[in-house]
């Protein structure tokens, strides 16, 4: 199946907006110039420059127009440092040039991923890739209406790669031919008005749907991620052929906080996967870049009649939403100082 991805942040609705009021901070330490190489991510090579990479787009001065005729970083080009008119911007001197100085604007471009001489990507898509379809957020009642594995061969309960699952429920005309394998997980509830937003499945694998017959589905398992038994649930594989994602500030404060970490670790690094307890229904929408912040530590007391006090919640780094689901939210943490925690907060940066 040819794939294609968005291997640069698509820019368009950033810049037509009306300008920020506080200027970009540029990075201690800026390079007058910087030479692309290979590895380099856009994001990266923006937080040479800025010390807020998502606001990237504000430095590349790009409006919505330039998206009509895109063009590309790729290794061995040069980003200049130019501030001819008075304020930073960014240009891309090609290093192939056909002529004149050289000089472009940079725009973004969807490319294939058969295509030869790849592009600088936005992020590694190998960080973001296995999530697109993952994790899956459910009502009460989803998963149990759902097509469910109902056998094994030779009436084992444990299944594993290669082998042949029975399934029933698949209805007989379905298009689907891949399909994923979850189990009922967790609820999931708002820390502080204690409301069911839902229920976080289990991903535990995937498996290719191969015959039916007397309503009953023969399927390959194809990936294990978990243990997968007799009764765990299927649900049609998302097919993400094209993600295209814009670093933005939400319009309004989201004011929400992490409740959850996916994948069950205690804290979150780097490209780790918070959960947070704001959706669609809150404005949240995929290409929202949200401040993290280290919950309030209570101050020390001297004596039981003083008053607790909070120290003030800080900036710890900036998370990057890819997945929404009406009640919650899964991003991508790009920048951290120090490992997220559930009831760490998050605000419009």
């Amino acid at each position: 199946m040819r794939r294609t991805i968005i291997s640069l942040l698509l820019l368009a609705g950033l810049t037509s907006a009306p300008a920020r009021a506080d200027e970009l901070k540029l990075a201690d330490n800026v390079p007058d110039r910087y030479v692309v190489v290979k590895g380099d991510t856009l994001w990266d090579i923006s937080g040479r420059f800025l010390k807020q990479p998502w606001r990237w787009p504000e430095i590349w001065r790009l409006n919505r127009d330039e998206i009509k005729d895109p063009h590309w970083i790729y290794p061995g080009d040069v980003i200049v440092l130019d501030y001819s008119d008075g304020s930073p911007r960014l240009r891309l001197m090609k290093q192939h040039s056909s002529g004149g100085n050289g000089e472009v604007r940079l725009s973004p471009r969807i490319r294939s991923e058969a295509s030869t001489g790849f592009a600088i990507p936005s992020i590694p898509p190998s960080v973001i890739e296995p999530y697109l379809s993952q994790p899956l957020v459910v009502g009460p009642d989803q998963l149990k209406n759902a097509p469910r594995v109902a056998q094994g061969p030779d009436d084992r309960v444990i299944l594993t790669v290669g082998e042949n699952a029975y399934a029933v429920g698949i209805a007989d005309n379905d298009p689907n031919l891949i399909w994923q394998i979850y189990r009922p997980g967790k609820a999931l509830k708002d820390p502080d008005t204690k409301e069911l937003l839902g229920y976080e499945a289990e991903y535990l694998g995937d498996a290719k749907l191969v015959s039916q017959l007397n309503k009953v589905s023969t399927l390959q398992i194809l990936k294990v991620k978990q243990e997968i038994t007799i009764g765990d649930r299927l649900v049609p594989a998302h097919r993400n052929e094209v993600f295209s994602y814009v670093p933005h500030a939400p319009a309004k404060d989201v004011g929400g906080k992490v409740i959850s970490a996916y994948g069950g670790v205690a804290e979150i690094g780097q490209y780790g996967i918070p959960v947070i307890n704001r959706g669609a229904r809150d404005g949240v929408e995929p290409g929202h870049v949200l401040a993290l912040y280290k919950q309030g530590r209570p101050i020390k007391r001297e004596s039981s009649k003083e008053e607790t006090l909070y120290t003030p919640a800080e900036v710890n780094g900036y998370a990057f939403v890819f997945r929404v689901f009406d009640r919650v939210s899964y991003a991508l943490i790009m920048n951290v100082r120090h490992p997220v925690n559930v009831l760490d907060e998050v605000h419009k940066p």
